[in-house]
């Protein structure tokens, strides 16, 4: 059975700033693994969340990237701008997931230490359909 790939957005609620609209998330064994893996780039809103997670490698990577750590309750406590291939970060024992980024994201939307982070997945975001609202009874005369 193949498994359903969700996507989220991520808002600096802190700076009110978008960091990207379409990041994967990452949060089973081979998803983990994979990562970036095999990529020439990352797509301007996209990136991948990886959960659990406290440092990442770019080995076998070909391009940089920008990397947000956050703990349990979504606030930055680690960033790393324009990480190069072939990198390692240190471990942060307060971080509880790595947000991969396209380079520059982090100095264009401002994000510091402490910022706090919305991560949200866009179902939980949905307005009704067309179709819900044309099966509730119509308004008229009364």
């Amino acid at each position: 059975m193949a498994e359903k790939r969700s996507t989220v957005y991520v808002y600096n609620q802190t700076k009110e700033t978008f960091l990207a609209f379409q990041v994967k998330v990452a949060d089973s064994v081979l998803t983990r693994m994979a990562g970036l893996l095999g990529k020439r780039s990352l797509e301007p809103e996209g990136g991948v969340w990886i959960v659990p997670c406290n440092f990442i490698h770019t080995f076998g990577m070909l391009f940089s990237i920008d990397v947000v750590l956050l703990d349990k309750d979504f606030k930055v406590v680690g960033l790393h701008e324009l990480l190069r291939p072939f990198s390692i970060t240190r471990p942060y024992f307060r971080a509880q997931s790595v947000i991969e980024l396209p380079p520059h994201t982090i100095f264009k939307s401002g994000t510091t230490v402490g910022d706090q982070f919305v991560i949200e997945r866009y179902e939980a975001c949905r307005t009704p359909s067309v179709d819900s609202l044309t099966d509730s009874a119509p308004v008229g005369k009364q």
